[in-house]
């Protein structure tokens, strides 16, 4: 693999992200300011800025890094400004990867006022305002900036997110350093294919991987077994075996699908998973869940199948139409109600909003990888959803079915006493903002939709298992027959 060289703002977790990697990964894992501290018989950096000023302490970081990229295939966490001097940047660039992490500054501000002393301008949170004013331009200007990062080990395979700018091109960096075998085959939509796809290959092959496409038709009424058997044909084609693995670019169809043909395939083959809408991001791309739709029921037929990596690429949102968009604020908003209030006043979409509504998603599908208990909140929205996608014929889209059935299910808790009269006022209102449907369509009704739901997987003996809104931050599960 190659080196990657962890960077960024003083506080923004380079050394704790580098240890948690490199163990990941199985190899060793380099500190720079501690090689330099080594280095000095044991001297401070702060002892080393009193002594040599910034100059001696800068050359001293620059002997440092040249011993780092004589070593390759490790993990190095740099200091704060480590790659001002263009050579260094240059030199660390040359010999492998650099990622400048991307941390808002409240958090730096946060953090950095708990290690006062350990560091140059650790002293004082108010330098924070100063130092990125000074170096902000300089952390922007690198092309791969993580804004977070979550490790789920819960699953069947152990499984890293990242969110942030610049990720989709370091497929292959990642993929190398997870140690996948030597073939892949890439799969992505009529839509994001063209996009994305091919960018994602270029990575692929360039850190020496056999890298092959395959576009399939894009919507959710092409989710079905027949897509998927053309999607094994494609790793039958490319010769993939247990060793080597897939990679889905696009939406949570494409990833849903991609990861339950990678789950069967020579019973069990390791995926990535590159989401490209925000509703994948936020909801589909983690937890593990992959599969395909019956016509009678979507999600009926897949497996528990967590990918190896997940890379959030939030660029890939710029190109994303409104209403896809908005369909995504719909998941966020879910969880949101279901367990963070607060992204309820959130405006807008950035990475700290992607990453903040993905730890929602994060925690509970570590407590609970299999759905037997605690996960089944995450259906919120789903159980009326699925049924009006059905009703429809996917005429209204996943994101819209969740906002309305939703609300619906907020009626549903009104009817069983446990909220509120006005409550499902308050929960439209919060999916309204968002530019989203909250009616169901005409000629809809709850009560047509209940033949859909009892073909739902969460039936058990007449009733279905809702996920009910009751208050903010307050789903409860509850049995209702329908």
């Amino acid at each position: 693999m190659q080196t990657l060289f962890i960077y960024g703002p003083p506080g923004s977790g380079k050394t704790t992200l580098g240890k948690l990697l490199a163990g990941r990964f199985g190899v060793s894992f380099e500190d720079l300011d501690d090689s330099i501290v080594r280095a000095a018989d044991g001297t401070s950096i702060p002892a080393i800025f009193a002594a040599e000023g910034e100059a001696g302490f800068r050359a001293r970081e620059r002997a440092a890094l040249e011993a780092a990229c004589a070593a390759p295939g490790r993990v190095v966490a740099l200091g704060g400004g480590a790659l001002l001097d263009p050579a260094c940047r240059a030199l660390a660039e040359s010999h492998g990867q650099v990622i400048c992490l991307d941390v808002p500054a409240d958090v730096l501000k946060a953090r950095i006022a708990s290690q006062a002393g350990t560091r140059p301008l650790a002293d004082a949170a108010e330098k924070v305002d100063r130092l990125l004013a000074a170096r902000g331009p300089h952390y922007a200007s690198f092309p791969v900036r993580p804004a977070a990062h979550f490790a789920i080990d819960s699953g069947d395979e152990p499984s890293d997110v990242f969110v942030g700018r610049g990720l989709l091109d370091t497929t292959g960096v990642w993929a190398a350093a997870r140690k996948l075998g030597g073939r892949a085959v890439v799969v992505g939509d009529a839509n994001t294919f063209p996009l994305y796809g091919e960018r994602v290959l270029a990575s692929l092959r360039k850190a020496g991987f056999a890298a092959t496409g395959l576009t399939i038709p894009a919507g959710e009424e092409t989710k079905t077994i027949h897509t998927v058997m053309s999607i094994w044909r494609a790793f039958l084609a490319a010769e993939l075996g247990r060793g080597d693995f897939a990679v889905a670019v696009g939406g949570g169809v494409t990833g849903d699908m991609t990861g339950f043909a990678a789950a069967a395939w020579m019973r069990g083959m390791r995926w990535v998973n590159v989401p490209t809408s925000l509703l994948a991001m936020v909801d589909a791309s983690t937890g593990g869940k992959t599969g395909c739709d019956l016509p009678e029921a979507k999600n009926m037929v897949g497996a528990f199948h967590s990918p190896t990596f997940v890379l959030a690429d939030v660029a890939t949102l710029d190109t994303l139409p409104p209403r896809e968009l908005a369909c995504g604020m719909a998941e966020t908003i879910k969880h949101g109600f279901i367990s963070d209030p607060g992204i309820l006043d959130e405006t807008g979409v950035s990475p700290v909003q992607v990453a903040r509504s993905l730890a929602v998603k994060v925690k509970v599908v570590t407590e609970d990888a299999k759905e037997k208990g605690i996960r089944a909140k995450l259906n919120l929205g789903h159980t009326v959803g699925h049924a009006l996608e059905i009703a429809t014929n996917f005429a209204v889209k996943h994101g819209e079915a969740v906002a309305i059935g939703t609300v619906e299910e907020a009626r549903l808790a009104v009817r069983l006493g446990l909220a509120p009269a006005d409550w499902p006022d308050r929960v439209a209102a919060a999916f309204a903002k968002a530019g989203l449907p909250t009616a169901l369509p005409d000629g809809i009704t709850f009560e047509s939709l209940a033949e859909i739901m009892r073909h739902d997987k969460k039936q058990r003996g007449g009733k279905i298992s809702f996920a009910l809104p009751c208050a903010p931050g307050d789903v409860r599960l509850v049995p209702v027959a329908v």
